[in-house]
């Protein structure tokens, strides 16, 4: 019996069908799969019409470059594996840490309410005030000049407030007289972290964060 030289097609299509079987996935074995057929195929080829050594080196290429393939996409699940492993054992250093995120809203300690807003830029006069769930101010604290960027606050809960009732804040800054923009944030504090589909999670006392969530930790 004599065969004809494998063509590219070919040798896609028993790649194709090995790799329903469990070893597929091997890099080893497909080459093996391969080196089986093209030994039959060497020991079978016409006399007459011999096989050339330019056929036999670009299936020797084909093979190999599906082997190196396979062998960089096992490499790259290895890395994304260990990625994930430094990613949760470094998201574990967050725990107990305060995060900031787009939203409004504060983090409760006792007698203490921590928030966070940023400045588009600096201004000589910021005065924020605490707003309940209605809306209704709780109280104000007046921080005086701030720079540009991200800044954080304390404020002492008053007698006679709830801390339960602290939800979020207004901010007003000022520069020579004339308005800065000024954007409250969402500052959470980070109970737990963990891998979801991959991806690092925190969960705060306020839900669930991605890790690209996340503007700045405290």
């Amino acid at each position: 019996m004599f065969m004809t030289p494998l063509s590219a097609s070919e040798i896609d299509a028993y790649n194709a069908r090995g790799g329903a079987q469990a070893d597929a996935a091997d890099p080893k074995a497909a080459q093996e799969r391969f080196l089986k057929l093209f030994v039959a195929q060497l020991n079978n080829q016409d006399p007459l019409n011999p096989l050339d050594n330019a056929q036999m080196t670009t299936q020797m290429a084909q093979i190999n470059q599906v082997v190196g393939l396979q062998q960089v996409n096992e490499t790259l699940k290895s890395l994304a594996s260990q990625f994930n492993r430094v990613s949760t054992l470094q998201g574990a250093h967050l725990v107990g840490r305060d995060v900031a995120s787009e939203g409004n809203g504060l983090v409760v300690d006792g007698t203490t309410a921590r928030g966070a807003f940023s400045l588009s830029a600096a201004a000589d006069a910021v005065t924020v005030e605490v707003l309940g769930p209605a809306g209704e101010v709780l109280g104000s604290v007046n921080l005086g000049a701030r720079a540009a960027g991200l800044q954080t606050f304390d404020w002492a809960i008053g007698a006679g407030v709830d801390p339960a009732r602290v939800h979020g804040i207004r901010v007003s800054a000022t520069s020579g007289g004339q308005s800065v923009a000024a954007q409250p944030l969402a500052l959470h504090r980070v109970q737990s972290v963990g891998l979801v589909e991959g991806d690092l999670r925190l969960r705060t006392d306020g839900g669930t964060l991605a890790y690209d969530q996340v503007l700045a930790f405290f």
